[in-house]
């Protein structure tokens, strides 16, 4: 099979296609014939090792993932001798970010537990874009916001993989949205339906006269403090991602501003998990959610895909195909 592989920390030029042999599945696995991949920050944090945190929560102090590729959609090729909840051919979609990675290859051995049915709606190179970012976005407004139903919604970074499921999340759940970007891709943002689109060069988003309910923050370009003044009494700062100084920053932040401001700010950990999946698996198949493709790239090309997600400019996701 063909895959991606690194044998070193670095840039692009560190990722090559290599010929490896089929892998076989454990027990609990199956062997994944993969179609579709796509890119998250998280694959370029990986490819670069940094921030250093990245390499000690996968494990690979000196040494990086062989393949990484945390988003896989694909047709289940065979199955572990335990293995129970799938058929040969089932399309599946999972997220590999908590069992190895290794999803930029045509085939994968991957846990069950990780997988569920392809949504139905969907194509597998499209259902490819879903699980990363949307757990996050929904992980996020849900479990770390507590969104409802009336509440205000400020998302930062509303054209990125993890803010474009946001703004259809927050709008679902009944949210007032208000969608933050840069202008090249505001037309975008707003074929999501968001109540209100700004454009972050030309209007300073921590000088709003709007008081926010809830902030999920996925552009992380500036520190948690900077939005405490745009957020009621009560409401919630969220932090996905973003570099070690902003999680420490938020993490610092948080026991001070409950006391002093009766605000939260909370750092976003998902976990990926098969309930979460189907939550999202019936938000598209009931026509609620959406994703957003911007490019798609071949397997070769996974180097210019990391590349072009690291320079922040993509609107949406970006697919790798085999």
């Amino acid at each position: 099979m063909k895959t991606i592989v690194q044998h070193e920390y670095g840039g692009p030029e560190v990722l090559h296609l290599d010929e490896r042999p089929v892998p076989t599945p454990d027990d609990d696995e199956v062997l994944l014939k993969v179609q579709a991949a796509s890119v998250n920050a998280g694959d370029w944090h990986l490819m670069r090792g940094r921030p250093f945190l990245v390499r000690v929560m996968a494990g690979g102090l000196f040494r990086p993932t062989a393949t990484i590729g945390s988003d896989v959609a694909g047709t289940v090729e065979a199955l572990g001798p335990k293995a129970s909840q799938f058929d040969l051919g089932d399309a599946v979609i999972g997220d590999l970010s908590t069992s190895g990675f290794g999803g930029f290859a045509e085939y994968a051995c991957v846990p069950e537990a990780v997988l569920i049915p392809k949504p139905e709606s969907l194509s597998l190179k499209d259902a490819a874009a879903v699980p990363v970012a949307g757990l996050a976005a929904l992980q996020g407004l849900r479990d770390c916001g507590h969104i409802e139903a009336g509440q205000h919604v400020l998302i930062n970074g509303a054209s990125g993989g993890v803010g474009t499921f946001a703004v259809q999340i927050a709008k679902a759940i009944g949210a007032t949205v208000t969608a933050v970007c840069s202008p090249e891709k505001m037309d975008a943002v707003q074929s999501l339906k968001p109540d209100r689109v700004i454009d972050y060069k030309q209007e300073d988003v921590t000088q709003l006269d709007t008081a926010y309910d809830l902030i999920l923050d996925a552009a992380a370009y500036r520190s948690p403090r900077a939005y405490l003044d745009i957020l009621r009494p009560g409401g919630t700062y969220v932090l996905v991602g973003g570099s070690t100084a902003r999680l420490f920053q938020a993490m610092f932040l948080a026991p001070v501003v409950s006391i002093t401001r009766e605000n939260t700010i909370e750092v976003l950990m998902s976990s990926p998990n098969q309930e979460d999946l189907h939550t999202l698996s019936d938000l598209i198949d009931d026509g609620t959610l959406a994703p957003l493709i911007d490019r798609r790239f071949s397997l070769r090309d996974v180097p210019d895909a990391i590349q072009y997600v690291e320079a922040r400019r993509v609107c949406g996701k970006v697919v790798i195909t085999m």
